[in-house]
C-alpha cells in the first residue's frame, strides 16, 4: 500500500509560508529523530532560498542515540545548523546560541547599520505531528500554541515572542504532494503525521513489527512477552492471545491490537527505536 497525503489546506498553507518567508531571517524546521530523512520536507529546501537553514532534531529521546548521531553529522555535512533535542524535557538553551550562529552575518550587518539588539525573526517549520507547539511552549514557558498528538493541531500561521532575541513564526504542518519512495510515506505513517483514517493499521503493525523484530531483537518480546518471529502475522496473532484481545468466540482482534502496536511504537514503549539510517538513502 501506497501511504499518500496532501489535504487541500496544506497547499494553501505552503503558498501562505512562501508569501512570509521574506520577513523572516533564518528558518528553523524541525525533524523527527525516528525518521530524520523522511520527515525532512523536500519543498522546504525550495522555498528556503538563501535563508539560513536550522535542524531541530527533535523527540530523540524516543530514537536511538547512535543513528541520530549518525544523522546530526550527515546534515552538518550538507551544510546545515543542527541541534539534537527533546522539547518535552529537553534544554533549549542552546537553541538560540545555534540560532544566532546561523544569523551571524545577518547580526553583523545590524550593528554596522547601528541596529543593535534588534530581535532575530525566525519561521518554524515541520510536517504534521513532529513536535512544533511542543517545542514553542517549552522554549517560551509557557502555553503559546496548542499541543496534541494528531496531526492538524496547528491551522494557521502566528508571531510569537519568545525572548527579547527571538520573534518566531509558527505555522502549520505541511507535507509535499507526493512521496516518491513508499518506505518515505510508510514512516511517516508509523510516527502518526498522516490522518489516521486514511491508514491501512493491520498493514502498519506487520510492517513495524519485522523491522522490529529484524532490527531490535527483544524489543517485541520484553513489550509483550511472546517469542519474537519472522512471520508478523504470526507474531500479531501471539500478541492477541498473550493480552487476551480477542474478538466473541475468542478469534483474535488483530484490528484493536494493530493499534495498540502503532500506539506503543509513538508512545516510546519499545524503547529507542530509529526506523531509518543515513546509509539507506547514501547507496
Amino acid at each position: 500500500m501506497e501511504y499518500q497525503w496532501y489535504p487541500g489546506h496544506m497547499a494553501k498553507a505552503k503558498k501562505d509560508i512562501k508569501e512570509s518567508l521574506k520577513l523572516v531571517d533564518v528558518i528553523i524546521e524541525l525533524i523527527d529523530a525516528r525518521i530524520p530523512y523522511s520527515s525532512k520536507n523536500p519543498d522546504i529546501d525550495e522555498l528556503a532560498g538563501n535563508k539560513p537553514r536550522v535542524l531541530l532534531i527533535n523527540k530523540a529521546d524516543l530514537a536511538d542515540d547512535r543513528v541520530t548521531a549518525e544523522f546530526k553529522s550527515f546534515y552538518e555535512e550538507k551544510g546545515y545548523f543542527v541541534i539534537v533535542t527533546n522539547a518535552k524535557n529537553g534544554n533549549l538553551k542552546p537553541v538560540m546560541n545555534v540560532v544566532r550562529d546561523a544569523c551571524k552575518e545577518k547580526i553583523e550587518r545590524d550593528k554596522a547599520r547601528g541596529m543593535i539588539n534588534r530581535p532575530i525573526r525566525a519561521m518554524i517549520l515541520g510536517i504534521p505531528n513532529v513536535g512544533k507547539s511542543t517545542f514553542i511552549n517549552s522554549y517560551a514557558k509557557k502555553a503559546c500554541t496548542k499541543t496534541g498528538d494528531k496531526p492538524g493541531v496547528t491551522t494557521g500561521k502566528q508571531w510569537i515572542r519568545l525572548s527579547k532575541e527571538l520573534e518566531l513564526l509558527d505555522t502549520p504542518g505541511i507535507l509535499w504532494p507526493k512521496f516518491e519512495d513508499a518506505k518515505v510515506g510508510l514512516n511517516i505513517a508509523l510516527i502518526g503525521s498522516i490522518n489516521e483514517n486514511i491508514l491501512d493499521s493491520h498493514e502498519l503493525a506487520l510492517k513495524l513489527l519485522s523491522y522490529l523484530t529484524k532490527n531490535y531483537p527483544g524489543a517485541v518480546n520484553a513489550r509483550y512477552g511472546v517469542e519474537e518471529k519472522e512471520d508478523s502475522l504470526e507474531l500479531l496473532y501471539d500478541i492477541c492471545s498473550k493480552k487476551a484481545c480477542l474478538k466473541k468466540g475468542g478469534e483474535p482482534d488483530t484490528d484493536r491490537m494493530s493499534f495498540t502496536v502503532a500506539d506503543d511504537f509513538r508512545g516510546g514503549r519499545f524503547g529507542r527505536v530509529s526506523l531509518e539510517r543515513p546509509a539507506d538513502y547514501t547507496k
